[in-house]
């Protein structure tokens, strides 16, 4: 299986370089940004801080969405409050979880995401295969 590539989305620097080393060790491609979201198709998933100067969390997903609908954002935060849990999940976030959070289960969320993005290029990739073939018959 190829590794999972993944964006990290957070102003707090030294979380977001210990919470990088980790899941790199756990045989991810991790791309981290400090606050600002990267151009890049090639991202399967991103964990996305809520609170940040600037673009909130909530802001920056309806952007992501926007632009790349099947990439999965899973909410990172610690001043969670169920609205807003709510509020993301609406809005398209894969899932929510709290700061300080277990990294066995921040790297099975993502292996999810990831999966699921993967789900969808593969139907979007047959059915465009259907579509080409069904013209040539």
């Amino acid at each position: 299986m190829n590794k999972i590539k993944l964006l990290f989305v957070d102003d707090e620097k030294p979380f977001l370089d210990t919470i990088t080393k980790r899941l790199e060790k756990r045989d991810m491609d991790v791309s981290a940004v400090y606050g600002e979201l990267e151009n890049n198709k090639k991202i399967e998933a991103i964990i996305l801080d809520v609170k940040m100067p600037g673009m909130d969390g909530v802001e920056t997903l309806i952007e992501i969405k926007k632009r790349f609908p099947l990439i999965e954002v899973i909410m990172l935060t610690g001043h969670a409050t169920v609205e807003t849990a709510i509020d993301g999940m609406k809005l398209g976030a894969f899932d929510y979880l709290m700061k300080p959070c277990d990294i066995d289960v921040l790297v099975t969320k993502v292996k999810d995401a990831a999966e699921k993005k993967r789900q969808h290029e593969e139907k979007i990739t047959e059915a465009r295969i259907k579509e080409i073939t069904a013209r040539r018959a």
